[in-house]
């Protein structure tokens, strides 16, 4: 689902791409592609590099260069890149710099899988044991489970690339890091060059295997150096794409929709409410989420509703924020199977959570105080018709509970009366107040109860 609807934005934001057919890569072009990874290894990650490689083939590069600075990430994106690195038929190189920088966790599979892996002077590299997606330490059975299975990852990459495959596996199995002159002693890494310049000097004249098997010689000394620029969409999507502003859309989305169904007519809250949850979705899709915590959020706006139903502040208004906190808690990762690479957190952050809590806790208490009162008047958002409305007598024409629709001064109106009355169909009431162009109704007779001789 997070591809399908990654794809859908990605066609709309490109209607052409150029493809160049070929069965090999001209190891005589005189460019290279520089991506630049800095952050956590996740869907967009993936992505973005492997339109950075399609974009080098359509264009004939000679060299992609995937400058590296990550704590690590999420272990299906970084299959995902290991799989575009050692099919492209544009040679490969990993740069983790500049100085400082790091190839952890994630990385160092990023790393290993290039045709070169070259570290600046003051970079590391390993780390790769699996954690939970909350940094949590996995159990010990499943611990050794996931652990074979990274370990023989990183094994089947190190045999592809002739690298030390011990020493990579022991990223894994013993949470090892290696400085760069480690990692060039022990054959996981193949140079060691302060900076892009001197790497490429480096590289001048090396061969390396492309995807389709055929090998080719670098011509990279005083290659025309261009970097992949982000697109609009990314950009955008790089926004979205954040536990924090995910939380925040699909609670405010929610409980927009939610007014707009607790006093029809609006409109404003209804379309907003749709876009927030669209993007919420795009967010959700590119990142490891839960649905667990989809429920409990959906769950606390239900309960929010029901709030609405009952007099006073009660169980369902307490239920709701105990399933909103819960929901916050488990959008984001699995727990109950541990499949990510150590180091990042997808987790909404605490501050965040209270922050949300108290505003929605608040704007809803507020939203059914007015909603149980005559709503009051707000003569900037009124017309001067409705404005006259107050005080007259109508007749339902759908049922209210709390919201329908009434028949006052010879027209149709939206309507809403106090939370736990119901005004049946054909019922006659009568306008007690005003509020951007819904009306706020009450029976005009009480109904009178049966009585027994």
């Amino acid at each position: 689902m997070r591809h399908v609807i990654t794809t859908l934005f990605v066609m709309i934001a490109f209607t052409v791409v150029v493809w160049q057919n070929g069965d090999s890569v001209s190891a005589d072009g005189s460019s290279v592609l520089v991506i630049e990874v800095d952050g956590n290894i996740e869907p967009l990650t993936a992505d973005r590099i492997a339109r950075g490689i399609d974009e080098a083939r359509g264009k004939g590069a000679s060299l992609v260069v995937i400058q590296l600075d990550t704590p690590g990430g999420l272990l299906e994106s970084t299959r995902e890149i290991v799989e575009h690195i050692l099919a492209s038929d544009t040679p490969v190189a990993v740069f983790v710099g500049p100085a400082g920088a790091r190839a952890a966790s994630a990385g160092t599979f990023i790393a290993a899988a290039a045709n070169f892996a070259v570290m600046a002077p003051g970079t590391t590299i390993g780390a790769a044991s699996p954690i939970a997606s909350d940094g949590e330490d996995i159990p010990p059975t499943l611990e050794r489970k996931i652990s074979a299975d990274t370990s023989a990852f990183i094994r089947s990459i190190a045999q592809a690339r002739d690298r030390n495959s011990e020493a990579l596996e022991n990223t894994v199995l013993k949470s090892t890091a290696y400085s760069a002159e480690e990692a060039l002693e022990l054959g996981v890494i193949d140079l060691i060059a302060p900076d892009m310049d001197s790497m490429l000097d480096q590289l001048d004249g090396r061969t390396a295997t492309i995807g389709s098997g055929q090998v080719v010689t670098l011509t990279a000394k005083g290659a025309s150096v261009s970097q992949l620029d982000s697109t609009l969409l990314e950009r955008a999507l790089r926004i979205i794409v954040n536990p924090n502003v995910v939380f925040a859309l699909f609670l405010i989305g929610g409980i927009a929709l939610l007014i707009e169904m607790l006093i029809p007519g609006l409109a404003g809250p209804g379309i907003l409410g749709v876009i927030m949850l669209g993007l919420a979705f795009v967010g959700f899709f590119n990142l490891p989420g839960s649905w667990l915590g989809v429920g409990l959020i959906a769950l606390s706006i239900g309960l929010f509703y029901g709030e609405t139903t009952a007099p006073g502040f009660g169980p369902f208004g307490a239920g709701g924020i105990i399933a909103l906190v819960l929901g916050a808690v488990f959008l984001f990762g699995d727990f109950f199977s541990a499949s990510d690479l150590p180091e990042p957190s997808f987790m909404v952050s605490p501050f965040m959570i209270a922050a949300m809590t108290a505003l929605i806790t608040v704007t809803w208490f507020f939203f059914i105080r007015f909603a149980r009162t005559e709503g009051g008047t707000s003569s900037g958002f009124q017309s001067e018709e409705a404005m006259l409305l107050e005080g007259q007598w109508g007749v339902a024409v759908s049922e209210l509970s709390p919201a329908g629709k009434v028949w006052v001064a010879n027209q149709e109106w939206s309507a809403s009366t106090d939370p736990g009355i119901l005004i049946k169909k054909g019922d006659e009431i009568r306008v007690v107040g005003v509020y951007n162009e819904v009306l706020k109704v009450e029976k005009l007779y009480e109904d009178i109860p049966e009585t027994t001789e």
